[in-house]
């Protein structure tokens, strides 16, 4: 800081003793045309030292950004003459605008980034990818104050040699205008005259063509990746979309919205996994529990505590019953109405227009689309342990059709893995009677939770029955006597635990094999790769959903579908880059988790500036009503502002309060905006408005506080 500060007193120094000797007045046209005479004297007398001293001169306005940087340009024309003078103006005036953005990235990047850390990391993001393209092209255009742009760029990440080199070959035009002029300085009037509307239209000209350039450079790119394929003159369909999920149900949906002709190709049942195997049926039987352990807790309600009774195999009839009731909304008689032909089999790409379709019923169908989504979603990874598949196990996929058959839930379970999909399980079949291990290779469970919520989380599923074993590494699995082990390694100690049933929870991979991405040398890793606009390696071919990522979550697949639609059927015209600044998602475990932006670790981590805002529940009328006052709202802001960086809540109906919080940071509203609206009483989400009024009460104006009781006491007399 100190260091800063000096740089600071020495620059306004310079640049007020600058003003305070009228030196400004020496890089005006009068004072150059002026001063010829003289500086051409001291030329044959010293031409070295001249030469030098104007560098250093030119360098030096450059550097602190000072006015007269055209009129020394000029007079490098008049002194040195076109060549001479060409390599004296570039150069210095390169080094001077070099350090000056280092004179701005030493005092104001740090400063700039704990401000606005998010909106600096997406600056930087696009400056990594494409800095010096566009450095370029604002250099070649006069228009942009060249002090200006070295002052911004300072803020940026782009390297210091990249600032360089470009700024050097960017402003040689407008330099060379400068010190041509400059060569018959006598002609000259007024700088306005240099810098003619023709001639400033011509640099705006010059600064387009690096676009119209890119624009070609795309074409000839893209003839290069399609030119090992013959594109068909007439096309079956406007669209084909490979899977059934959420994203590729809501792509092919907008797509028939807009009266394209799509395709959707689905092999298992509509709805995908979240459907089927995921969401519906978790919370489905998240739900079931819950009844189970509130009957266990009847005194909580002002009933007596009892044992609940039912059939495990009733409440895996009612999951399934669930699925069936929620189907028609995926049905392929649905999407039909809406317009998409369904077509049950597998699709696999054959060129980048061509798909392949293994039908259901044993058939083949080709079709050709001039744009194809691949949005096959993932499936539970299996970690391969020794002997896991000796042993048995069941995924979150394969577990509702086992255990459907079960007359009770498994005596002993063990759930590999303390993420969301992990926890949320293993508290559900403690609840209903199974004796639960859940084991974790962290340290902690929910791990891209802060601390806190972590906690809060292992003391939920504690108390729910579930003996919680975190750092502890999973090695092999042993069948021995009709019994089967999982064998951990905990502290440099084998531990052997007992199992009926053993849950894999440890993730999901992308589903990238059969669908002939290989074959076309798509590009992936773990994910399908694609560009912001969710363009593969061919710009005809998107990806949508968990086979893309980054957020594995029904609602970013669907917010995916979106872009892929409107991208391939109008990125001819207009393309969108896929927006993931304001993504929310929630754990249903009891309490639920739920959280939108960054968490406390996070802001640590990112170095920001923050403060937190938290409101308890045990203070909300409508949680005590329900005894259901465990939990809070967490809110990040950047220190003294109301601007929402994050939120965690902690509560039941979590996942539906999160919702207003998630509008205010799409909409750019902070918290005096949510204290400002009316919520009814009493409701869960009047919690939202506390958490503002928090902050609020936080920040009060004190000094105008006081000011206002004076003014009262003295209203009383």
């Amino acid at each position: 800081m100190i260091k800063k500060l000096a740089l600071l007193v020495i620059a306004a120094a310079v640049i007020g003793l600058f003003f305070y000797y009228d030196l400004n007045q020496l890089l005006t046209l009068e004072g150059l045309k002026g001063s010829m005479d003289q500086f051409g004297q001291w030329r044959e007398q010293s031409p070295l030292l001249v030469i030098g001293g104007f560098f250093l001169l030119y360098v030096i306005v450059t550097a602190l950004s000072l006015p007269g940087a055209a009129i020394l340009t000029l007079a490098a024309g008049a002194l040195f003459g076109l060549v001479e003078g060409l390599l004296v103006a570039s150069f210095a005036s390169t080094i001077g605008a070099t350090l000056a953005f280092l004179v701005s990235r030493y005092l104001l990047r740090d400063s700039i980034k704990q401000k606005f850390p998010e909106r600096l990391a997406a600056i930087d993001a696009g400056v990594e990818k494409e800095g010096g393209f566009y450095l370029f092209t604002l250099r070649l255009v006069p228009v942009f104050p060249f002090f200006l742009i070295n002052l911004l760029m300072g803020v940026t990440a782009i390297k210091s040699w990249t600032f360089y080199w470009v700024s050097q070959i960017g402003m040689l035009a407008g330099t060379f205008v400068f010190v041509n002029a400059g060569t018959q300085l006598a002609q000259i009037e007024s700088l306005s005259g240099i810098l003619s509307f023709n001639l400033i239209l011509s640099f705006a000209l010059l600064g387009i063509f690096p676009l119209i350039a890119k624009g070609i450079i795309n074409v000839f790119k893209k003839r290069r990746v399609y030119k090992n394929h013959s594109k068909p003159k007439k096309f079956d369909r406007n669209m084909i979309v490979i899977g059934a999920g959420a994203g590729g149900l809501v792509t092919s949906y907008i797509a028939a919205a807009v009266k394209a002709k799509v395709t959707l190709i689905e092999a298992g049942e509509m709805g995908g996994d979240c459907l089927n195997y995921g969401c519906v049926p978790s919370k489905a039987i998240i739900k079931s529990a819950k009844i189970a352990e509130q009957i266990r807790h009847g005194e909580h309600y002002g009933l007596e505590n009892a044992t609940p009774q039912f059939s495990f195999k009733k409440v895996m009839a009612r999951v399934h019953k669930v699925i069936a009731d929620v189907a028609p909304h995926d049905s392929v008689e649905r999407y039909t109405d809406l317009g998409v032909e369904v077509v049950k089999g597998y699709g696999k790409l054959i060129d980048p227009w061509t798909v392949e379709i293994k039908l259901n019923d044993g058939g083949t169908q080709t079709l050709t689309a001039r744009t194809i989504v691949i949005a096959t979603g993932a499936r539970p990874f299996v970690p391969p342990l020794p002997g896991i598949e000796e042993t048995g196990y069941v995924t979150s996929d394969t577990l509702w059709s086992k255990f459907a058959e079960m007359d009770e839930a498994p005596k002993k379970l063990v759930v590999l893995g303390g993420g969301p999909i992990g926890s949320e399980l293993a508290q559900s079949f403690a609840r209903l009677g199974s004796n639960v291990t859940q084991i974790e290779m962290a340290e902690r469970i929910m791990i891209k939770e802060d601390l806190e919520v972590s906690t809060f989380a292992h003391e939920a599923l504690t108390e729910s029955g579930v003996n919680i074993l975190t750092s502890h590494q999973a090695l092999r699995c042993e069948a021995r006597d009709g019994k089967k082990f999982i064998i951990v390694k905990h502290n440099d100690k084998e531990l052997e635990i007992e199992y009926d049933e053993l849950l894999c929870a440890v993730g999901r991979s992308a589903r990238l094999k059969g669908y002939g991405l290989e074959e076309l040398g798509i590009e992936t890793n773990r994910t399908v790769v694609t560009n912001e606009y969710l363009e593969t390696l061919y710009p005809n071919i998107f990806a949508a959903g968990d086979i893309v990522g980054p957020y594995q979550f029904t609602h970013v697949a669907a917010h995916q579908g979106w872009y892929a639609a409107v991208n391939g059927l109008f990125g001819h015209l207009k393309k969108f880059k896929v927006d993931y600044r304001v993504i929310p998602w929630t754990t249903f475990i009891d309490p639920e988790v739920a959280r939108v932006g960054i968490n406390e670790q996070e802001a640590k981590d990112k170095g920001i500036d923050y403060e937190i805002t938290r409101f308890e529940f045990e203070e909300l009328d409508r949680a005590i009503t329900d005894s259901a006052t465990k939990g809070f709202i967490k809110v990040i802001t950047p220190k003294g502002k109301d601007k929402i960086l994050g939120v965690t809540v902690v509560s039941e109906h979590a996942g539906d309060l999160i919702a207003e919080f998630v509008l205010a940071m799409k909409h750019g509203l902070g918290l005096n905006k949510i204290l400002g609206t009316i919520h009814s009483y009493p409701t869960w989400a009047e919690g939202n408005k506390y958490a503002a009024g928090e902050w609020k009460r936080a920040h009060a104006p004190e000094t105008v506080l006081n000011w206002l009781e004076k003014y009262h006491t003295w209203r009383r007399g």
